[in-house]
């Protein structure tokens, strides 16, 4: 099943329902027709916390010298995931460095939330850039090694952690893919029990598993979704501060991800944005936000949508 099956059905309708929410174009506007300029929250240790975004569910969190990266892809080469054909599986893997330094220098860890191209292909390289511990599942383990990443600075992880470093802790917790199509179906699914060949196409990087991260920084506790999905188990009764959660999904998923959750205070929009397009233009959406933000807003929790490099304070 092709990735752009996985998205079916929002892309249609989002371009005018999210543009007509942020007012996609203006970067200085988008976060303020959203509401997304974040007042300080839950902060106990008096430094700011601030959010950058990069497009799909690349985040630097930061606070102090401590830098949290969520899935730092920001190559974004064209798949055509969304034309009428859909990506075509056999698209070459590429790394921009010019544009990976250019917005990203130094990091403590990144987070791995699955394997997918979009979210770990840039990954071999910003780790060795910033020699940072990469938390990833085995299967993305053995992924990242075949693309030459140091091994030493590779920690797999399954879910249950509870992770300590230097200005902020990391929870790790098993999650979910998104499932799409008439038969509810994962894209690129797959496990690497071993080393495989060097990946050279996007269906090379599998799923792998998903996971959940709760970050804990500046006294700000952030739940990190990659997809619209997420193991119920897992997160029951959990408390945040802020999430990142992605719109599309199966019917409903917001609503009942935030009954499954202690009540949170905001919700930031994550891969929403057609990732085909490069990451110095405003974010084209590929899905409508609406549901997401009825979702969120009939909580009472404020809802975010920020644009290509915006940074919001927490």
């Amino acid at each position: 099943m092709s990735r752009r099956g996985m998205l079916a059905g929002a892309a249609a309708a989002g371009a005018a329902g999210v543009a007509g929410a942020i007012g996609l174009g203006n970067q200085s506007e988008a976060a303020t027709s959203a509401g997304s300029r974040v007042e300080a929250v839950g902060r106990g240790s008096g430094e700011v916390v601030e959010l950058t975004w990069f497009g799909t569910h690349a985040w630097e969190v930061r606070c102090g010298k401590s830098v949290v990266l969520t899935d730092p892809w920001l190559t974004r080469f064209h798949t055509g995931t969304f034309t009428p054909e859909g990506a075509d599986p056999k698209t070459k893997l590429v790394i921009d460095p010019a544009v990976i330094d250019k917005h990203l220098s130094t990091a403590d860890a990144i987070l791995v939330h699955h394997g997918h191209y979009d979210h770990m292909a840039d990954v071999p390289y910003v780790a060795k850039k910033t020699q940072a511990t990469v938390l990833c599942t085995e299967t993305h383990a053995n992924l990242l090694r075949a693309m030459k990443t140091p091994n030493d600075l590779l920690s797999p992880v399954r879910g249950g952690e509870y992770l300590p470093f230097d200005g902020f802790t990391i929870e790790v917790f098993p999650s979910l893919h998104s499932c799409g199509g008439k038969r509810h179906t994962y894209a690129y699914p797959g496990y690497r029990y071993d080393v495989p060949p060097r990946p050279r196409v996007i269906e090379d990087l599998v799923e792998g598993g998903t996971l959940a991260f709760v970050i804990t920084i500046g006294g700000v506790r952030i739940l990190s979704l990659s997809t619209a999905n997420f193991d119920p188990r897992a997160l029951q009764d959990l408390q945040v501060d802020v999430v990142l959660a992605a719109p599309g999904g199966e019917p409903g998923i917001t609503d009942r991800l935030l009954r499954t959750i202690k009540p949170v205070r905001r919700v930031i929009a994550t891969h929403w944005d057609d990732f085909d397009k490069p990451l110095e233009q405003p974010g084209v959406p590929w899905a409508d936000l609406t549901p997401l933000r009825t979702s969120v807003e009939k909580t009472g929790a404020e809802f975010v949508v920020l644009d290509h490099l915006e940074k919001v304070t927490l």
